[in-house]
């Protein structure tokens, strides 16, 4: 290794902005270096968040701990610390480390960093951990000369992505390697990321404060991503520095960020109220004053996923049968929510905000539901009428069960008239559609269908 840190590869001089020695992740976390770069954790113990990966025994503290040489893939959102894990890996074994960019290395520099590695290894044992952030964005030929590395244990490989690795890395390096699922950050994580940078000599060494409101506005605006708290904090703290303060309020955190402070507590008073304003409007099919909450809640932060889950409940509530597609409009928002995130998951929520909004709407289900339950809970439980009863085991026939049972497609209208019910609640009707959408259709059909049921003569 020379004196500056890197190492001495090969003679080639493309490779210089892209290479790092070990200790730290491009010599970065200098005293003018970025917040998020000087607080890196330097040991596993100082790792925020990621409980499930830091078990004892686990993969993660297996390769830590043991020097085992391993190719990793991190997945998970941006800010969660897939960076950090790939230089405490480094940190922690006694391996040279070098990272690759994806975004300026090409075929040539990948193989040829392979090539230094191996050599290192055949001439003093020296092992090298290769770090590749965004490997996503690596080609398939990219991504292809990584594989003989890997296949030797010429290099142990991390690779960062903030994308499916099932879509977005070869099935070749993805079956070679262990995948680690990282999670966004708890709000209590990145309050605690934030108090340890005001306080830590490597960050801020309290030469500020933080008022409790500017604290939980950069939590709720960081939505899950650590790094992005930082850079906030930082920011924030700038912005007082220029005022000659030492204490940073949530006017301060809202201009350093240039987003106003949304009162809103995910616990409180306005959590409830703006969730409850956004289901009623969209209940009544105001779908501007809808997407005036839907905006509210994503600049206080809510977590995406909360508003995705009542869209699924009011589909079936207040829209139900009306519009049966719309169930289906939610629950695919939902699974594109869980998948992109912030922020691109405001225009799928905002599709989703603007289908059932003007949805016809209908609360008809949930009255069936409910009327059917209070019926129960009434005590109104009689026997399964005797047609309708299993008759597939042997001797149910001797008790009468499925005895002149009529079956619906022997007849041309797919329906027979026979007692479905039981006798406590014969003749019931639960479900009684509106005249709204397609409900409307369904209200001729069901009439139809009743009245054929009702003719016990058959």
């Amino acid at each position: 290794m020379s004196s500056d840190g890197l190492f001495n590869l090969p003679d080639t001089p493309e490779l210089a902005p892209i290479v790092s020695g070990s200790g730290s992740l491009s010599g970065s976390d200098h005293a003018s270096a970025p917040l998020a770069v000087r607080m890196r954790p330097k040991t596993l113990d100082e790792l925020i968040g990621q409980e499930h990966l830091l078990a004892p025994g686990s993969p993660l503290r297996q390769v830590i701990d043991g020097d085992q040489p391993l190719t990793i893939l991190l997945w998970g959102p941006p800010g969660t610390g897939k960076t950090t894990i790939a230089s405490l890996i480094s940190g922690h074994t006694n391996r040279r480390f070098v990272e690759v960019s994806a975004v300026s290395a090409g075929v040539k520099e990948v193989r040829e960093v392979i090539a230094g590695a191996r050599r290192a290894l055949a001439a003093s044992g020296t092992e090298t951990v290769l770090f590749v952030d965004e490997v996503h964005r690596f080609s398939k030929a990219q991504q292809d000369a990584l594989l003989p590395g890997v296949e030797n244990r010429w290099v142990s490989l991390v690779a960062a992505t903030t994308e499916n690795p099932h879509f977005s890395v070869i099935s070749p390096l993805l079956s070679r390697s262990l995948l680690l699922t990282l999670e966004s950050l708890e709000d209590e994580d990145i309050a605690t990321l934030i108090d340890r940078a005001v306080a830590d000599e490597r960050g801020l060494d309290g030469a500020i404060t933080l008022t409790d409101e500017a604290r939980d506005h950069l939590t709720r605006l960081a939505g899950g991503d650590g790094r992005r708290a930082l850079t906030y904090l930082e920011a924030a703290a700038g912005a007082a520095k220029a005022q000659n303060k030492t204490e940073v309020d949530v006017g301060d955190a809202a201009l350093a960020v240039d987003k106003a402070a949304v009162r809103y507590d995910r616990q409180g008073d306005q959590h409830y109220d703006v969730i409850s304003a956004f289901i009623k409007s969209m209940r009544g099919s105001d779908v501007d004053a809808a997407l005036h909450y839907l905006a509210r809640m994503i600049e206080a932060g809510e977590d995406p996923r909360f508003i995705a889950r009542r869209l699924m409940i009011l589909a079936s509530e207040d829209i139900g049968m009306a519009d049966p597609t719309a169930l289906q409009t939610a629950v695919a928002a939902a699974e594109a929510v869980a998948m992109i995130g912030f922020p691109e998951a405001r225009i799928t929520l905002a599709q989703a905000v603007i289908t059932l909004s003007l949805a016809p709407k209908s609360n008809a289900v949930i009255r069936a539901i409910d009327a059917a339950i209070a019926d129960i809970r009434a005590g109104k439980v009689g026997a399964v009428p005797p047609a309708l009863r299993d008759a597939h085991y042997a001797g149910a026939k001797k008790l009468g069960h499925g005895h002149d049972y009529k079956y619906a497609h022997s007849d041309e209208r797919g329906i027979v008239s026979q007692q479905y019910a039981p006798d406590e609640v014969n003749g019931a009707r639960y479900y009684e559609p509106s005249e709204h959408g397609e409900e409307a259709m369904l209200k001729k059909r069901l009439a139809i269908i009743r009245k054929i049921l009702a003719d016990e003569s058959g």
